[in-house]
């Protein structure tokens, strides 16, 4: 044991911590509640000495000390058990007596966050609060069109198409000789982006199916969510809710052999395979589910024992080159479903995607290209990945698109951006600008957390514990205890909701341009931004 008094370089004050609980002693009951929804475990109850003085009444005795014993609550200083101010100790307050409160200074843990030489991993995203896609302003508004298009009056639906578009000689061509056709997939050009089975809790993945489901089958909107790498439930597989999933497959192929094996009792075809290459948050790395996670469930559809880490090669390990990868894994995948689901690649924003998307249009199997920015979010990315790795997404789109036009196929190959899109709330401006820069449509999953569950995580690493699997309102927890505060039916209606709204919004921006038939895809001269290298890098007007 140490001695009493003694300093060490590990020695850590309350306020040397990022976040401060502050705790009022007159109104706090004792009733437990906020310790016991605690994430992180850095608050306890203590018992705290409290001295007082007494003063005799008259000359003949000393004054002395009273002490006296009560109960609260201590914050631990220990940096594993740090405050991450999600804030749910106030959340269960009956009496308002508890609150974190960040510290006015930044990083000061720095002496500790690489204890044992293991960096530290952070869910969430980046800490960078300004986006290109923010400063964009609409800019080409129709003064001839009819009035009713104003979205309020006039009905219209959004829809992109997913899947390779053959010229219209090549079109003609095959239907004269009956020829193959390439699969095409008219879906919503709001994708809900890839969240695996393990990474989200059984209930939040219940609900995003739910709400997709009631989408598509009572209010039309064929809006598809992606299963992101760990396989699905077989009850899915053997459903007719199929159809509006987008499998994906990524390097570590875990819970494709129950996917494979489910194909000769499959009611639909999946809505497309999504191969995944590439993560916008962590470019050139693989995934990673942490240990904490992996349950009986999550080990059993992944094929894995259970308690353990599942990370996933950073490439393709069966393939050379990802020219070779690209080429081999759209062709197994679309011979799999019998060359009746689209394929396409996703991969993270890079200067190098102009090398996989040249290779694409010369591969007539390819459905399309995902491409993820920066600015993506993902459960277990390393901080350094997260802050100095990766492309932003408008600059690499436009690239993209660009390149498509200058080869004639813009019209041909799909792209389909994401990463930080609504990252600041503005999730209709970013999509339309971003398909205004090129996007058939666009993915988001942080966003959909945020806004269909209540995910307390910020830009500003508020909560962001994803990774450890102690997320407290259930959403990234395989914690049965954790995983019941979620209601999956209210989730579903939070994620129909978010849908509509956004539907609102697009098409109050798409109306005026007058394109209320179709998206407008690639329409740049109907944006401007503010920031001169902003717009010659963009190649759209520069307006202030």
């Amino acid at each position: 044991m140490e001695p009493v008094g003694r300093i060490t370089p590990s020695t850590l004050s309350v306020g040397d911590l990022p976040w401060q609980v502050l705790w009022n002693k007159n109104r706090c009951t004792l009733c437990g509640s906020c310790t016991a929804v605690c994430p992180v475990r850095a608050i306890d109850l203590g018992v705290h000495r409290k001295r007082a003085l007494t003063t005799p009444v008259g000359l003949e005795s000393r004054p002395g000390n009273v002490f006296a014993v009560y109960h609260g609550i201590d914050q631990r200083t220990d940096p594993a058990h740090a405050c991450v101010g999600c804030g749910m100790c106030t959340l269960v307050c009956p009496n308002g007596a508890i609150a974190p409160a960040r510290s006015a200074e930044i990083d000061k843990l720095r002496f500790h966050v690489n204890q044992g030489g293991e960096p530290r991993r952070r869910g969430g995203r980046r800490n960078n609060p300004d986006s290109v896609l923010d400063k964009i302003k609409f800019v080409r508004i129709s003064m001839l069109t009819d009035p009713a298009l104003d979205a309020g009056r006039h009905e219209f639906e959004l829809r992109t198409l997913l899947g390779r578009v053959l010229p219209p000689e090549e079109m003609l061509k095959v239907n004269r000789e009956q020829g193959w056709m390439p699969p095409v997939r008219e879906i919503y050009p709001l994708v809900i982006g890839s969240m695996s089975f393990g990474a989200l809790s059984p209930n939040m993945w219940e609900g995003l199916q739910m709400g997709v489901a009631y989408l598509n089958e009572e209010l039309g909107m064929p809006v598809r969510v992606c299963t992101g790498e760990g396989g699905c439930p077989p009850r899915l597989l053997k459903s007719r809710f199929l159809k509006y999933v987008i499998l994906q497959i990524a390097s570590g192929y875990f819970g494709w052999d129950e996917i494979i094996h489910a194909l000769p009792e499959m009611k639909e075809d999946p809505c497309a395979i999504e191969i995944k290459y590439g993560q916008g948050a962590k470019p050139g790395d693989g995934g990673l589910l942490m240990w904490y996670k992996v349950n009986k469930l999550i080990a059993a559809i992944r094929g894995v024992p259970q308690g353990i880490s599942l990370p996933s090669p950073p490439t393709h390990q069966t393939k050379y080159s990802i020219e070779e990868a690209v080429a081999k894994m759209i062709q197994s995948m679309s011979m799999a479903w019998g060359f009746r689901v689209p394929v396409y690649p996703k991969i993270s924003a890079t200067s190098t995607a102009m090398a996989v998307l040249n290779n694409l249009t010369r591969n007539p199997y390819a459905a399309g290209l995902a491409i993820d920015g920066e600015d993506g979010g993902t459960g277990a990315a390393y901080n350094v990945s997260m802050d100095h790795m990766g492309h932003p997404i408008a600059s690499n789109l436009r690239d993209a698109y660009l390149t498509l036009v200058k080869l004639g196929r813009q019209n041909e190959l799909p792209l389909f951006a994401g990463g930080g899109i609504g990252k600041n709330g503005n999730l209709a401006a970013n999509a339309a600008a971003l398909i205004m820069l090129g996007a058939s449509g666009v993915q988001t999953g942080k966003y959909i957390m945020q806004a269909a569950a209540g995910c307390l995580g910020s830009e500003a690493d508020r909560c962001n514990v994803c990774n450890t699997g102690v997320c407290p309102k259930g959403i990234t927890s395989q914690d049965p205890r954790l995983d019941r505060r979620l209601d999956p039916e209210k989730v579903a209606q939070r994620v129909v909701d978010l849908y509509l709204s956004f539907d609102t919004e697009l098409k109050k921006i798409v109306a005026p341009l007058g394109r209320s038939t179709s998206l407008p895809i690639g329409m740049s001269d109907a944006l401007g931004i503010g920031d001169a290298d902003a717009a010659e890098r963009l190649k759209i007007k520069y307006v202030l």
